[in-house]
Protein backbone atom coordinates (compact mmCIF):
# COMPACT_ATOMS: atom_id res chain seq x y z
CA UNK A 1 0.00 0.00 0.00
CA UNK A 2 1.30 3.45 -0.88
CA UNK A 3 1.68 5.94 1.93
CA UNK A 4 -0.60 8.92 1.25
CA UNK A 5 1.71 11.24 3.18
CA UNK A 6 5.34 10.31 2.52
CA UNK A 7 7.86 11.35 5.13
CA UNK A 8 9.44 14.73 4.48
CA UNK A 9 12.95 14.51 3.18
CA UNK A 10 15.82 16.19 5.05
CA UNK A 11 15.81 19.22 2.75
CA UNK A 12 12.16 19.95 3.48
CA UNK A 13 12.78 19.58 7.20
CA UNK A 14 15.67 22.03 6.84
CA UNK A 15 13.46 24.51 4.97
CA UNK A 16 10.84 24.26 7.71
CA UNK A 17 13.45 24.76 10.42
CA UNK A 18 14.86 27.78 8.56
CA UNK A 19 11.37 29.28 8.25
CA UNK A 20 10.77 28.78 11.98
CA UNK A 21 14.10 30.45 12.76
CA UNK A 22 13.26 33.36 10.46
CA UNK A 23 9.89 33.79 12.18
CA UNK A 24 11.52 33.76 15.62
CA UNK A 25 14.11 36.32 14.51
CA UNK A 26 11.38 38.51 13.05
CA UNK A 27 9.52 38.38 16.37
CA UNK A 28 12.67 39.61 18.15
CA UNK A 29 13.01 42.45 15.64
CA UNK A 30 9.33 43.40 16.02
CA UNK A 31 9.73 43.48 19.79
CA UNK A 32 12.84 45.67 19.55
CA UNK A 33 11.05 48.12 17.26
CA UNK A 34 8.36 48.74 19.88
CA UNK A 35 10.63 48.56 22.93
CA UNK A 36 10.19 51.64 25.10
CA UNK A 37 13.17 53.83 25.95
CA UNK A 38 13.08 52.50 29.51
CA UNK A 39 12.19 48.79 29.51
CA UNK A 40 10.28 47.43 32.49
CA UNK A 41 10.35 43.96 34.02
CA UNK A 42 7.70 42.66 31.61
CA UNK A 43 9.75 43.86 28.63
CA UNK A 44 12.86 42.10 29.95
CA UNK A 45 10.90 38.88 30.51
CA UNK A 46 9.39 39.05 27.03
CA UNK A 47 12.81 39.67 25.49
CA UNK A 48 14.28 36.71 27.36
CA UNK A 49 11.46 34.48 26.12
CA UNK A 50 11.85 35.68 22.54
CA UNK A 51 15.62 35.13 22.63
CA UNK A 52 15.16 31.64 24.04
CA UNK A 53 12.73 30.79 21.26
CA UNK A 54 15.10 32.20 18.62
CA UNK A 55 18.06 30.27 20.04
CA UNK A 56 16.07 27.00 20.10
CA UNK A 57 14.97 27.60 16.51
CA UNK A 58 18.56 28.29 15.47
CA UNK A 59 19.66 25.06 17.11
CA UNK A 60 16.87 23.14 15.37
CA UNK A 61 17.88 24.72 12.06
CA UNK A 62 21.52 23.74 12.60
CA UNK A 63 20.54 20.18 13.50
CA UNK A 64 18.39 19.95 10.36
CA UNK A 65 21.27 21.33 8.27
CA UNK A 66 23.62 18.72 9.73
CA UNK A 67 21.10 15.96 8.98
CA UNK A 68 20.79 17.24 5.41
CA UNK A 69 24.55 17.00 4.97
CA UNK A 70 25.34 20.69 5.30
CA UNK A 71 27.96 20.31 8.00
CA UNK A 72 30.45 23.13 7.98
CA UNK A 73 34.01 22.86 9.23
CA UNK A 74 34.70 24.86 12.32
CA UNK A 75 36.00 28.36 11.75
CA UNK A 76 37.20 28.56 15.34
CA UNK A 77 40.98 28.43 15.83
CA UNK A 78 41.99 25.22 17.53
Amino acid sequence: MTDLYPAADQRELLRQAAAAHTAASTDVETFLRRLPEVPDAADITEYANLLSREERARGDRQAAADAAGLQLPSVEPE
